[in-house]
């Protein structure tokens, strides 16, 4: 059973990288680069450069299981194969990679073999958004013909309403998988019934 490592240690890292020699983190980022995929599918979108999606649900589950090592490569393998597979009439742009990479590092330096709780949930997702405000109006700006502060300011309103909901998926989704991922050895110790604790 493992125990919490802090990604401020040595140990946390070489943890990690041994994932990439894991067969089934191998397999299980695969698996979730598809649920990606499928899940891109239910996108919603709510003006230009900006849509509403539940793909950070796969991320966050892939970045708790294999580690901030190995969802460099997903993300990067993620954006890329989204977009040509279901790009939905967005055009390609490196940038939108960076921002996946960077979003599923967030999430593994606050769930991998970590104790899950709701403040975690909360400051990964506030973290995430913040971050997705701040270089998709970039992104943004550069393709599009508005500014900066435009695209920051529908992008901030928009991931501000989402931000509860995304919580509270989150929170739901790891409350059911926990005690199989703790079984697994994935997870240090979590509460018996698999209730997610402050």
């Amino acid at each position: 059973m493992p125990i919490f490592q802090s990604p401020f240690s040595p140990a946390y890292w070489r943890t990690a990288a041994q994932e990439m020699k894991n067969y089934r983190s191998l397999v299980f980022s695969a698996l979730m680069i598809a649920a990606c995929i499928v899940l891109s599918h239910c996108t919603i979108r709510v003006g230009e450069g900006l849509s509403v999606s539940v793909t950070f649900l796969a991320r966050a589950l892939c970045s708790l299981v294999c580690g901030p090592v190995m969802v460099i490569l997903f993300g990067a393998a993620e954006d890329t194969l989204s977009f040509f597979l279901s790009s939905g009439g967005y055009p390609y742009f490196p940038g939108y990679m960076l921002t996946t990479i960077s979003g599923c590092l967030i999430y593994a330096l606050f769930f991998y073999r970590a104790r899950i709780t709701w403040r975690r949930i909360i400051l990964a997702k506030l973290i995430t958004n913040v971050q997705n405000v701040l270089l998709g109006s970039l992104w943004s700006a550069i393709l599009y013909s508005k500014g900066y502060l435009y695209y920051m300011t529908t992008s901030a309103v928009k991931n501000a309403l989402y931000l509860p909901l995304q919580i509270l998926l989150l929170g739901f989704l790891f409350q059911a998988i926990l005690p199989a991922l703790q079984k697994q050895g994935k997870l240090p110790p979590q509460l018996p019934e698999g209730r997610i604790p402050w």
